[in-house]
């Protein structure tokens, strides 16, 4: 048998294939999209009896009430989803027709620069200006705004998000958007805190962090996901101007944010945050203020005797995390360079010192660590034991 590429087999059955959404907008920019998108005209039922009569693996995705089929070609997946309307939808979720009208597909997506189609021969197709969005760096929604984001409420934040992925400037926005996205807040409220997590982050590691974080407080719709009703705008500013270029993690940016550590724990309630995340938002609360560089000739010796007094696991990365919080750049290039030096002496040596009782053994390996911090970790084995017979 003849192997076909998947377009072919597309177009051997008159049907329609086409590159869909976020791909489209990414390779219109220039950039290499992450995974490709692929819309046809094709119902879920014809694309599975087509696939299966040419051998092709399906996984199953569970993506199929909504018109999602993952086909299995090359050691790689591809999601081809039906062309589809929504019947109903109740904010969060959407019930579907299939339908082979492009345009009323493009209608259904949350924004313009989202809502374009790229056909396998380079044609674009646009029904909502999409393309001269995207060179003007607008973001907008499709049709109506209200009608948009009262389909499903989290396009509130991916509002946001793409205004930081694409646009020039802060503060580019059509007022009545805005307006719409106040009036409409309120609807985030029933969203569950997994997917809006999901938007935060991207939203905390794009550009505009600053502008977007004041914008959420200004709309009203900081309460509704797990922000401090009063969080530190001014903290904000301070860190997002010095944690630019230091690949901070969503929530170190967002720490800065928290006054107190209630605060982390009620976005945890709400957002449900990993336990990694929750406890990197706790140390910086706690640690930011009084651990900070020493004066002189050893300005990370206090970041290093935190992590050497430390017992749990992953305090270096905390430790990094903070210093970015800081603005510290040339100490974080240092920390990272780092290794953590291990004790040099061990209750065995102490045993051939003829140190015999194990209480004795604790006491004195414990006044030989402080030496040897003292000593910046930098004395080894011999000096230590010639250390303890003065002891």
């Amino acid at each position: 048998m003849v192997f076909l590429s998947f377009p072919e087999l597309f177009e051997k059955k008159n049907y329609e294939l086409r590159i869909a959404g976020g791909a489209v907008r990414d390779l219109l920019s220039g950039m290499t999209p992450q995974d490709i998108d692929f819309a046809t005209t094709a119902t879920p039922a014809e694309m599975k009896e087509m696939f299966t009569s040419a051998g092709v693996r399906l996984i199953n995705n569970k993506g199929e009430k909504h018109g999602t089929i993952t086909a299995r070609l090359h050691e790689q997946n591809f999601e081809i989803t039906t062309l589809r309307i929504d019947v109903v939808t109740d904010g969060r979720h959407a019930e579907v027709e299939f339908t082979t009208d492009w345009e009323k597909d493009a209608e259904r997506r949350d924004l313009t620069v989202n809502s374009m189609f790229l056909g396998l021969d380079g044609m674009l197709y646009d029904f909502f200006n999409g393309y001269e969005d995207l060179k003007n760096k607008k973001i907008r929604f499709v049709g109506k705004a209200s009608e948009r984001i009262q389909e499903d409420y989290l396009r509130i934040l991916r509002y946001l998000r793409f205004y930081g992925r694409i646009a020039e400037k802060p503060g580019d926005h059509e007022p009545s958007t805005l307006q719409t996205i106040k009036e409409n807040a309120k609807g985030l409220a029933g969203i569950s805190g997994e997917r809006i997590w999901v938007e935060l982050k991207k939203i905390l590691l794009g550009n505009h962090v600053n502008h977007l974080i004041r914008l959420m407080y200004e709309l009203d719709i900081a309460q509704y996901i797990g922000l401090p009703l009063d969080g530190n705008l001014e903290e904000l500013d301070r860190v997002t101007k010095s944690i630019q270029n230091l690949c901070p993690k969503p929530m170190t940016v967002l720490s800065s944010l928290f006054k107190v550590k209630d605060d982390v724990t009620n976005l945890d309630l709400r957002l449900k945050i990993s336990k990694e995340e929750k406890n990197l938002g706790l140390f910086l609360v706690k640690h930011r203020q009084e651990l900070t560089k020493a004066m002189g000739p050893e300005p990370l010796r206090p970041y290093q005797d935190f992590i050497m007094d430390s017992r749990e696991a992953n305090t270096n990365s905390k430790i990094c995390e903070l210093l970015k919080y800081q603005g510290e750049e040339h100490l974080l290039r240092e920390m990272q360079q780092w290794t953590v030096p291990s004790f040099p002496v061990s209750g065995h040596d102490l045993r051939k010192m003829g140190v015999s009782s194990g209480k004795e053994i604790g006491t004195t390996l414990q006044q030989l660590r402080d030496e040897w911090k003292k000593s910046g970790y930098h004395m080894d084995k011999e000096e230590l034991l010639s250390c303890l017979k003065k002891l």
